[in-house]
């Protein structure tokens, strides 16, 4: 198999793999501080946080924040592992 058509399978791939779950589930995606909140008040009815965030970002954005931070930590593993195996592969006498 060519390189060109692997490499249009893998990205079709990634494609669905993105697109797919967004598809077929029907459910709403909360954050686990909404879950600890809840479950809190629900233990202690009387509770009161100590603070309150000064910014309130709609939830598209903290969403979208999250996903910059998964995809920069990606990058930068990606980067080490091509950064470690340049290294060897220049070490090694051809």
């Amino acid at each position: 198999m060519k390189t060109g058509t692997k490499n249009i399978l893998l990205l079709a791939g990634v494609i669905l793999l993105a697109v797919l779950p967004l598809l077929f589930v029907n459910a709403e995606f909360g954050g686990a501080d909404g879950v600890a909140e809840e479950m809190i008040k629900t233990i202690q009815p009387s509770y009161e946080p100590w603070f309150s965030s000064l910014l309130k970002p709609p939830p598209e954005t903290e969403s979208m924040l999250f996903a910059l931070q998964a995809a920069v930590g990606a990058g930068f593993i990606g980067y080490v592992i091509g950064l470690f195996r340049g290294k060897a592969s220049k070490s090694k006498p051809q």
